[in-house]
């Protein structure tokens, strides 16, 4: 049976495959696993967190079997230090920013309410563990409004996180991935960032371990079906099947 944990417990053993995602995207590959289980008899655990925070665990070496990021960076450098299978990283989807409230009406499609200052909170993910809070940050520069809301922000560990500081009160507005919002299905407003405003969000996958069951997982999420899943549950859908002829955005290694 598919588990899902939100801390590393246990190890990967036989066909029970250990899968470290980035908390954006776990109820998306949970759905898709469970597609995986069904269909070829292996185990799947997934463990969701902050991909800063799956970067130093692997560093100091958790035994994840493939690791589903929320951009390209962590990746990069696991495969630059000897810590993935070379030549398996792939772009799986990517990602849209959205600022949410659970007002309804609170946000207009154009996100004025940042200019405005009409909120005493603004959530978003700790920048130095999760890219969409890296992302965020850039959307707030580019309005030229990273000083002038600094100290109303608050910072959640990861995006689910981030995403709870709003839909319990505790912050009038978030910045948190689209694919949350469309999840949740709640009543609210947001406002879809454009993509011009932050950094492009590459989600991007590595083999840990190079065994049949994981390559056959990897390969099950970029079929045709799952990429309408996730195209579905507000991402973009797979950019291509390796980033390795593809520009990165270097950015500072998430802690």
């Amino acid at each position: 049976m598919l588990t899902l944990l939100s801390t590393m417990t246990g190890n990967a053993q036989g066909e029970e495959l250990l899968i470290a995602v980035a908390a954006n995207f776990s109820s998306t590959l949970e759905r898709i696993a469970q597609q995986f289980e069904d269909q070829t008899g292996h185990g799947v655990t997934l463990v969701n967190g902050a991909t800063g925070r799956h970067y130093a665990q692997i560093v100091n070496g958790a035994p994840y079997d493939l690791f589903f990021a929320a951009d390209a960076e962590a990746t990069r450098l696991l495969e630059e230090e000897g810590r993935a299978v070379p030549g398996t990283r792939v772009v799986y989807a990517q990602g849209r920013l959205a600022l949410w409230s659970r007002q309804a009406g609170f946000i207009d499609g154009e996100g004025q309410i940042l200019r405005e200052g009409e909120f005493r909170r603004l959530a978003i993910a700790n920048p130095r563990l999760a890219p969409y809070g890296e992302a965020a940050v850039d959307v707030l520069n580019a309005l030229g409004l990273f000083e002038r809301v600094e100290d109303r922000l608050v910072r959640g560990e990861n995006i689910a996180q981030t995403y709870q500081f709003a839909d319990s009160g505790n912050a009038e507005l978030a910045f948190v991935a689209y694919s949350q919002i469309l999840e949740a299905g709640q009543d609210g407003s947001y406002w879809l960032v454009p993509t011009n405003l932050h950094r492009p969000l590459l989600q991007e996958a590595v083999l840990l371990k190079d065994s049949q069951a994981v390559r056959e997982f990897l390969a099950f999420v970029m079929q045709d079906e799952a990429q309408t899943l996730i195209g579905n549950s507000g991402y973009v859908g797979a950019v291509s099947a390796a980033l390795s002829d593809q520009p990165v955005i270097n950015h500072a290694v998430r802690e």
